[in-house]
């Protein structure tokens, strides 16, 4: 036991989870000495129902890069999914609950999710070019093909949704009160989901494989090309569930609000630990990744910063994420290459 404690430790602080974990903890710390707010109740509900959708689009984004692919197009997929959905319940005059708007978003999005797909695995192209593309071409349909425009007004199903809450906290000092919304539900559902499906699954340990390196995957009896098909529907579909959890909380569909996202969403997911080649990353630090991203956007303002010096603090993050990434990267190659020389020398010795 003596012997392997510290073996562990050292095991798990080559790991990229404590260490955001304990940027994030000192982040909160400071927040909370500089404003005496952020431990408060309706700020802790706030923090948590601003990282549903961002959570979501994180959990997609991190099975692509896991994958060794990166995915670029799941805002404009989400966008054009949950516009849709919107329009079309509208001219249906559909008067049901949440159940079918996410069913038939859903849908949609498996279909651009196998749009994606398709090329990727079947044709076997870049999937950031790929990705590059059909965000064009599902922009291109959302504004041309339906003719996009603001939804102020929304199906009543979803505006109960939206409207609904597990349960509300109230700060005692300032007697501001947050809701907990009910999506976040869904997004505690996803993430033990797909947890489980990469700790227990085939699937999950071919994704694992695939970015590892797809040659070996192939040599281990893997179906790569269906694998990553597969993870595109599911990535698509995760993203759709996302766009109509974010028109459903705002009340409203707006066909641009989601586009832009993937820089950020792709960098708390780097900073989390998965490296951008693939084969290496959890969810857990995936998720303490974005939730990094979410704190530094929407509580920079409680020490006093500007909420036009948040681009400033993000930008910092995504390099610094990437940069971490990198250095695995070369850590990684140069501690293999060891093991090489290493190998070479006692074969030599014989």
């Amino acid at each position: 036991m003596q012997t392997s404690l510290p073996f562990t430790i050292k095991r798990i602080f080559r790991r990229n989870e404590p260490y955001v974990f304990l940027v994030l903890l000192a982040l909160c710390v400071l927040i909370e000495i500089r404003s005496g707010q952020f431990f408060s109740p309706n700020n802790l509900v706030d923090i948590s129902s601003a990282l549903v959708v961002p959570g979501l689009f994180a959990i997609g984004a991190f099975l692509v890069l896991l994958s060794g692919g990166i995915d670029v197009s799941f805002p404009a997929l989400a966008s054009l999914s949950a516009y849709a959905t919107t329009k079309l319940l509208l001219v249906m005059d559909y008067q049901g609950g949440i159940l079918i708007p996410i069913l038939i978003a859903l849908l949609i999005g498996a279909v651009l999710g196998a749009f994606n797909g398709l090329f990727i695995s079947i044709l076997n192209l870049p999937a950031l070019i790929v990705t590059l593309g059909s965000s064009s071409v599902f922009k291109g349909v959302m504004q041309g093909a339906l003719n996009s425009k603001q939804l102020t007004v929304i199906p009543i199903g979803m505006q109960e949704f939206g409207k609904s809450s597990l349960f509300t906290a109230t700060n005692s000092i300032s007697g501001l009160t947050s809701r907990m919304p009910t999506s976040f539900i869904a997004f505690i559902l996803v993430a033990v989901a797909v947890f489980f499906m990469l700790r227990f699954t085939m699937f999950g340990r071919g994704i694992y494989g695939i970015g590892g390196s797809e040659v070996s995957a192939i040599r281990a009896g893997f179906r790569v090309k269906r694998t990553k098909f597969m993870l595109y529907v599911m990535v698509g579909m995760i993203a759709s569930l996302a766009g109509v959890i974010r028109t459903c909380m705002m009340q409203q569909c707006h066909p641009t609000n989601m586009l832009g996202m993937e820089m950020n969403i792709i960098a708390g997911v780097v900073l989390g630990g998965t490296l951008i080649t693939g084969g290496r990353g959890t969810l857990f630090g995936c998720v303490l990744g974005t939730l990094l991203i979410v704190i530094v956007e929407n509580s920079l303002i409680l020490i006093g910063v500007p909420t036009s010096f948040k681009s400033v603090f993000t930008g910092a993050l995504i390099i610094l994420g990437t940069s971490v990434s990198a250095y695995q990267m070369m850590r990684s190659s140069h501690s293999q290459r060891e093991k090489l020389l290493s190998r070479r020398e006692v074969v030599n010795e014989n």
